[in-house]
């Protein structure tokens, strides 16, 4: 075993300790949480549905700040030189530009492609493999991660509880005279949670606004068409265009990583990975897990006529014919997905530093 699977799995170790004993505190109530502070009202755009809020986390005005400026302070980093926004740029829905691995801070380079941060609050569980089991959970796992932004929490803790402001700040919001773990996860969930894009082309033809060209008219029948597209068996149209289901759709016969199969230890888990979000798909290449498709007519062409046949391939994959689509009927389907990009959610200033 060579020194990084070592660092790995040391973190990996280190994270399910930590959320053991998050999970063990007992948590503020709502009221203690909120009292003296300004509730958060979430904006949410039509065609999607309510979202959740814990109770053990309410969302205020204040607590979303102190989020933000954790989510663009380097502090969080091993050497205080990267962020959560180094790697997941607003311009790109919250993903890492047109990289396939973002490097991290001892210029190690990654396995998986960064997954955009978009509608974050209608997921039940985060990273490709849903290996975090809510959205307080997942913040601290790049944190931690050897290979990303290598730094030990009690590092972190410290650094945040001699910090001038941060102090303040926190006791404003949560209260205590100490900053902990459980702190910094259930602020930066709070601002993850107002990331929410549902104003794109698609959104404004559904709310009488706007319309479709004949070819991204075209685009969503082939999209829709089981068989053709069928796209929408995991992408399911409108709201938040995925299930957020786990699928092995045939990249490879025998996957170089195991996906869902590392977390849940079950071989038929092996390959399958989270279904994204096709919300703001335009902005987000290199395309699945491992980003192996730079653009989306070659993701588009493996569901097409790439996909292996394997033991625990998705059913929908397995049951449907090789080259149904043409190659105009690919563009088709790329401009209908172009409709899914929302300008003003990449230029909203209240996602910005």
């Amino acid at each position: 075993m060579n020194k990084l699977n070592k660092l790995i799995i040391a973190s990996l170790a280190g994270f399910c300790f930590i959320l053991f004993i998050v999970g063990c505190k007992k948590s503020q109530s709502p009221d203690e949480q909120v009292a003296g502070l300004t509730p958060y009202v979430l904006q949410i755009p039509n065609g999607l549905p309510p979202m959740d809020i814990p109770a053990s986390n309410p969302m205020t005005e204040e607590g979303v700040a102190l989020g933000k400026q954790l989510f663009f302070d380097p502090i969080l980093s091993g050497d205080n030189t990267m962020s959560c926004a180094s790697c997941h740029k607003q311009s790109f829905s919250f993903s890492d530009s047109s990289v396939q691995f973002s490097t991290g801070i001892d210029k190690l380079i990654g396995t998986r492609n960064a997954m955009p941060l978009v509608n974050l609050g209608y997921q039940k569980q985060f990273f490709w493999d849903g290996g975090a089991a809510d959205l307080e959970s997942q913040v601290i796992g790049p944190i931690q991660n050897p290979v990303e932004m290598h730094e030990d929490l009690n590092n972190v803790l410290a650094e945040l509880n001699a910090h001038p402001t941060y102090p303040a700040l926190f006791k404003r919001v949560f209260g205590g005279d100490k900053i902990g773990t459980a702190m910094i996860m259930k602020a930066i969930a709070q601002f993850e949670r107002t990331l929410i894009s549902g104003n794109s082309k698609y959104d404004q033809v559904k709310a009488g606004t706007a319309s479709f060209t004949p070819q991204e008219l075209r685009g969503l029948s082939w999209y829709t068409d089981m068989k053709k597209g069928d796209c929408a068996h995991c992408h399911v149209i409108g709201s938040t265009f995925s299930d957020f289901e786990y699928r092995n759709t045939g990249l490879d016969s025998i996957p170089v990583d195991i996906g869902r199969g590392r977390i849940t230890l079950n071989p038929t888990d092996d390959g399958k990975f989270k279904t994204p979000s096709l919300r703001n798909i335009a902005l987000t290449g290199p395309y699945m897990h491992d980003g192996r498709f730079k653009t989306l007519e070659e993701c588009i062409q493996h569901y097409n006529i790439g996909f292996k046949y394997t033991a625990n391939l998705d059913p929908n994959l397995d049951n449907i014919k090789k080259g149904r689509l043409n190659p105009a009927d690919v563009q088709d389907i790329i401009a209908f997905l172009n409709t899914l990009t929302d300008t003003e959610f990449i230029t909203n200033p209240k996602f910005k530093k």
